[in-house]
């Protein structure tokens, strides 16, 4: 039996990287949006309204991300120990959770809350609202646009740039709230505004949820088509059945591979990187483990 570790072909799997948020950019963002959500939030609570508060937090979701992100990354970073061999890689993954976890809960509290406000609308102060939300425009447009060099590049700057862009809308549609209220006194509007930003920062959040769930229970990263890998392995030359075939996820942007491969005449370090270097750059796994076996097993299922 052999067996042969993909190392050597780390470089191929940049495509499925997202660089740690060391960028300067970052800290600026974290900090400008942390003071905004501080204000927003206290505003909220003085001027009783739930739009102000569901814009809060819709602030403070991708301040979480960014912050959770960034420390993961670090953690990631981290030298694997005697017991924990993988590192901290899983970090990325758990950061992510914790992240949606958090913001459905948080989400779960708004609704509620506006809900009740919606048969029982509470007086609020509109001016108040718009003159925070106002300064929501400027603080995300201006986080915005530091992120607007670089993003057709980099997928993660992209991502910060239409997330501040789209927290900039919602502070607007706050604003454009506020004004109706006061020119129609009409209090419901309110709550109305922000039952809607909550099913905004639900929708993006429940794919978050689902894919940090699934990579925590060892689930193939959702860009994998593992059935693809099985017929990639199984058409090597020589090969005559594949079993034992493990993808998942040793970090969030981390994928592993393990499997057996049966081939009657053997291997030798040639097919076998061969094999892994093809697996690295198909599919972007750059963590290979293959084992080959000359006869096939009689316990073989899934062969």
């Amino acid at each position: 039996m052999h067996g042969h570790h993909g190392h050597a072909h780390d470089h191929h799997d940049h495509a499925h990287h997202h660089p740690a948020p060391t960028d300067k950019r970052y800290t600026v963002a974290i900090t400008l949006n942390l003071g905004f959500v501080a204000i927003e939030g206290a505003a909220g609570f003085m001027a009783n309204s739930t739009a102000l508060l569901s814009d809060a937090t819709h602030n403070l979701s991708d301040v979480l991300g960014l912050a959770l992100a960034g420390g993961a990354a670090w953690l990631a970073k981290q030298q694997a120990g005697s017991q924990r061999t993988y590192g901290f890689s899983k970090a990325t993954v758990l950061a992510a959770l914790a992240n949606a976890l958090v913001l459905v809960v948080a989400c779960g509290g708004l609704l509620w809350e506006a809900s009740t406000r919606l048969f029982a609308p509470e007086p609020t102060q509109p001016l108040s609202i718009m003159m925070v939300a106002a300064l929501g425009v400027i603080i995300n447009g201006a986080t915005a646009l530091l992120f607007l060099a670089g993003r057709k590049e980099d997928v993660n700057v992209r991502g910060a740039y239409l997330h501040m862009l789209a927290d900039a809308g919602v502070s607007a549609a706050v604003i454009v709230a506020g004004g109706l209220i006061f020119l129609t006194g009409q209090n419901w509007i309110d709550p109305a505004i922000s039952i809607a930003v909550v099913l905004l920062i639900l929708w993006g959040t429940w794919g978050l949820l689902r894919e940090s769930l699934d990579l925590t229970l060892d689930a193939a990263p959702a860009h994998i088509d593992v059935a693809k890998v099985r017929d990639y392995l199984a058409a090597q030359p020589g090969v005559i059945a594949v079993h034992d075939l493990h993808v998942w996820a040793m970090g969030a942007t981390k994928p592993a591979l393990t499997a057996h491969l049966v081939r009657p005449e053997g291997s030798d370090d040639d097919f076998l990187a061969k094999v892994a270097e093809g697996i690295t750059h198909k599919f972007g796994i750059s963590h290979v483990t293959l084992q080959i076996e000359r006869t096939q097993r009689d316990d073989c299922e899934h062969c």
